[in-house]
């Protein structure tokens, strides 16, 4: 990999990291594509720990999918044992791409182009004529040499996180941070209740732009008068407050008048042990480089970011509530539903906000943007969390 300079301004970066009185924020070449966006596919996501997807998607045993991460191919699956795998999406032969469509494995994944085969632990377990015909075996060919590459994952939430580099500090120390955060409004016995809803669960937007800016615009409340007038008729700009979260890994804002109104009175089981005195906070945080969470009294939600191109994004949205019934009863599938409606449609009205951005980032005399020192503290800590992660390479 050649140095940062040649992709990026470092002096650019450098002014990143400054007091946000007098900081910009990211230069437009992290923004336009080039060999640029190879460079932060390394350090931005091989490097780190990152969510490819939620384990709910692969409710049974042998269960495959494929997915690549800004074009490295991979494979998640549910091995056995349950347990949910990650592998490289590659053939140990020649290199073919093993998984093409979401698929069940029965008892192995073979490849189409020599019939070598792996158990769903990626095991090698047939090499058909390898030593010749009818000969599946060869002197001095060590199958357990050709297993296939397993990526270090990790599942937390139901999110699948992945550090391809295997290079980070390990997941507990990553997540302890939101982890404390979090454990005064719903600790592990409670998140342990978490269930993806059974219908009206999931829904994919996509983003003609640089996944960075649907970060930027969920760690702030500044333009909710304006972009979301119907969500500020009843949760204020000025009900919101700012997280940010040291060490320097999520930041976002928060509520303090969560109070859904759903038609016909119903409401959703609340978590537990979520305090009486917050029961109307909610936070709203990005984790970085690419997940967007929300936790309310009655539900989560992930909102996960698949950059496809520098300039183009799938955000996908997975629901989830407080038990089997709330997310799987008829009782609760009209509250599901109006839930289900009202963040499509918030998350809906941004996509022209974050389009734009990529639109006037072709503007030559841009020069990253000014903040305001009191309303975007979260956006200037993701900007200067990519700029220091860039600069600690040079």
């Amino acid at each position: 990999m050649e140095k940062l300079s040649n992709y990026v301004s470092v002096e650019k970066l450098d002014v990143v990291c400054n007091s946000i009185e007098k900081a910009h924020g990211l230069p437009n070449e992290c923004y336009l594509g080039g060999d640029y966006t190879k460079y932060e596919r390394k350090y931005l996501f091989e490097d780190k720990w990152v969510v490819i997807g939620v384990a709910s998607s692969l409710k049974n045993i042998g269960d495959a999918t494929p997915f690549n991460l800004l074009g490295i191919p991979l494979i998640i699956l549910r091995d056995k044992f349950n347990k949910i795998r990650v592998f490289h999406n590659v053939c140990s032969h020649r290199g073919y791409k093993l998984l093409q469509e979401p698929c069940r494995i029965k008892n192995a994944l073979r490849c189409p182009y020599h019939s070598w085969a792996y158990d769903l632990n990626g095991k090698l377990i047939s090499t058909p004529h390898l030593g010749g015909m009818d000969k599946n075996d060869a002197e001095g060919f060590d199958k357990s040499n050709s297993n296939l590459h397993e990526v270090r994952s990790h599942i937390w939430l139901d999110m699948i996180f992945v550090n391809i580099s295997n290079n980070q500090i390990p997941f507990e120390e990553y997540i302890n941070p939101l982890n404390q955060r979090w454990s005064k409004f719903w600790p592990e016995e409670d998140q342990s209740l978490i269930v993806h809803a059974g219908d009206s669960g999931y829904f994919l937007l996509e983003a003609k732009c640089n996944w960075k800016f649907a970060i930027e615009n969920y760690c702030e409340s500044y333009h909710l008068p304006w972009v979301h007038p119907g969500l500020n008729s009843y949760s204020k700009l000025e009900d919101h407050y700012h997280i940010q979260g040291l060490p320097n890994r999520f930041a976002g804002q928060g509520t303090l008048v969560y109070n859904p109104r759903f038609e016909g009175g119903e409401t959703f089981p609340n978590f537990p042990n979520w305090p009486k005195e917050n029961e109307k906070i909610a936070e709203y945080v990005a984790l970085f480089p690419n997940v967007m969470l929300g936790i309310h009294r009655d539900h989560y939600y992930v909102y996960w970011l698949e950059p496809i191109s520098h300039n183009f994004t799938k955000e996908h949205m997975d629901i989830y509530y407080v038990g089997e019934e709330a997310a799987y009863s008829s009782k609760f599938q009209s509250l599901r539903e109006q839930n289900y409606k009202q963040w499509h449609s918030i998350q809906s009205e941004d996509l022209s906000i974050i389009e734009g951005m990529q639109d006037g980032r072709q503007s030559p005399i841009f020069n990253g943007g000014n903040f305001s020192p009191i309303m975007d503290n979260p956006t200037h800590h993701f900007n200067k969390w990519v700029a220091q992660e860039l600069l600690s390479t040079y």
